[in-house]
C-alpha cells in the first residue's frame, strides 16, 4: 500500500431498496448512460405499479449527501421477471456495483415467484453482455434494429434468459 493510498477514499455503496426520493438521482444517472433517457416521472410511473421494484447503490463513504452508484428495476409476476433497465456510473463500472444489483435483484423476483428473469442488451456493450453471461443469462433471442444510437443505425438487442 503506497501513502497515497492512505489519503485516497475509495468509494464502498450500501443496496438500498428504491423510493420516490431516489428518483431524480436515478434519471440523471438514466440520462449518463443511455438514450433516450427515462424522466424521474416515468421511473415514477413505474415504481408505482405493484410489480415492480428496483434498488440503488448509495455511496456510505461520501463527505456529502452520499452518491448515486447505481440502480436496477425490475417487473415480477406470472412466475417470470423481467430487468426493466440497470445502470452503473461511469465511474465506478467494472467495480461490483452490477453483480450486486443484481443479486438484489434475483432475490427479490423469487420473493415475487419469479422462476426466471429476461432482459434484453445492446449487442454493442461488451461489458454489459460479459455481466450478465456470468452471472448465467443465456441469448434466447435477437431484435434487429432495435437500439437508436447516435448514428443512421440501430443496433441489435439479445434477448436473454436467466433461471432462478
Amino acid at each position: 500500500m503506497s501513502l497515497i493510498d492512505y489519503f485516497i477514499r475509495r468509494p464502498e455503496f450500501d443496496i438500498f431498496q428504491m423510493r420516490d426520493d431516489h428518483l431524480d438521482d436515478v434519471a440523471a444517472l438514466h440520462r449518463q448512460r443511455f438514450s433516450p433517457p427515462w424522466s424521474a416521472g416515468e421511473f415514477h410511473s413505474l415504481l408505482a405499479q405493484e410489480s415492480v421494484f428496483g434498488f440503488v447503490a448509495r455511496q456510505n463513504n461520501a463527505y456529502a449527501w452520499p452518491a448515486m452508484g447505481g440502480f436496477v428495476l425490475v417487473r415480477a409476476g406470472g412466475g417470470e421477471g423481467e430487468i426493466l433497465t440497470i445502470g452503473v456510473d461511469q465511474r465506478y463500472g467494472r467495480g461490483g456495483l452490477g453483480w450486486r444489483l443484481m443479486q438484489a435483484a434475483f432475490s427479490e423476483s423469487r420473493k415475487y415467484g419469479a422462476e426466471s428473469l429476461f432482459l434484453e442488451v445492446d449487442q454493442a456493450n461488451a461489458a454489459a453482455l460479459g455481466l450478465y453471461r456470468r452471472l448465467g443469462f443465456r441469448k434466447v433471442g435477437e431484435r434487429k434494429a432495435y437500439y437508436k444510437g447516435a448514428g443512421p443505425e440501430a443496433g441489435g438487442a439479445d434477448i436473454m434468459r436467466l433461471d432462478l
